[in-house]
């Protein structure tokens, strides 16, 4: 089924791209089978260290979840539980990441830094706020939230139920940080700054997340709650990383190139 709506995605979006008049003047698909060698080379410069971000970021969460599996498989399913909710209220600040990559990169082609800045900011607070706004939700009405995925009135849940609230305490947290470096690093991407935002990405998730997890959840007892409690430190690194080479973007960018 992920196969099959991922090619009729690509082909509808091609569709458009031929089809649609403002779309089609640019001939994206024109002279198609001619290589052009220093317009890929520019890309791969770019979009590499994107897919490393990525990367580093999947996979640490795909590291919790096999951490919470063998700590017992209540903790795994108020987890995935937890995970899922964080999951679609991330989908605000993703898409935030993706405009603020064009509205800061049009600025920044033009030539305008206060067009760079205001566009940046604007997506960051409408970012930050709305996961707050989210985290306080999950705060409020944990159990409005798990009773989409679990029997609430099943005594055989309870430890479930019980488990996937103490998760959403400290989700709650983990939403600002991670709305915080979704959209932060979209701005820094429209500077074509991706290099150093992944070194960023592996130090937060990999040198100071996953180690704080493990240490956290089998060495002083906290099991679940420690991995949860590594996770959120981890993205806090992260945004504050990225948050403060933005706020250093005056003195990074003559330095940035793409193609050149």
């Amino acid at each position: 089924a992920t196969s099959l709506s991922s090619t009729l995605m690509f082909a509808g979006l091609a569709a458009v791209v031929m089809l649609e008049q403002k779309f089609r003047r640019y001939h994206l698909f024109g002279r198609f089978w001619r290589s052009d060698w220093p317009r890929f080379k520019g890309l791969l410069g770019l979009g590499l260290p994107i897919a490393g971000i990525l990367a580093f970021e999947v996979t640490i969460f795909n590291a919790a979840a096999l951490l919470m599996g063998l700590i017992d498989a209540d903790s795994l399913a108020a987890h995935a539980i937890a995970i899922q909710i964080a999951s679609i209220s991330f989908m605000v600040p993703l898409g935030l990441n993706q405009a603020v990559t064009v509205r800061v990169g049009l600025a920044h082609g033009a030539g305008n830094p206060e067009g760079v800045s205001r566009a940046g900011w604007t997506a960051f607070v409408i970012g930050v706020s709305f996961m707050a706004l989210m985290g306080l939700v999950m705060i409020l009405w944990p159990h409005l939230l798990i009773s989409a995925f679990i029997d609430l009135t099943d005594p055989a849940n309870a430890r479930v139920i019980a488990l996937a609230v103490s998760f959403l305490v400290f989700a709650a947290l983990f939403q600002i940080f991670d709305g915080a470096q979704a959209v932060t690093a979209g701005m820094l991407r429209g500077l074509h700054d991706t290099k150093v935002p992944m070194i960023y990405a592996a130090i937060g998730y990999w040198g100071v997340g996953l180690p704080l997890g493990v240490l956290l959840a089998f060495d002083f007892g906290f099991n679940g709650v420690g991995i949860w409690i590594g996770l959120s430190s981890g993205l806090a690194v992260v945004a504050a990383l990225l948050l403060a080479r933005w706020l250093r973007r005056d003195r990074i960018t003559p330095a940035l190139s793409y193609g050149h």
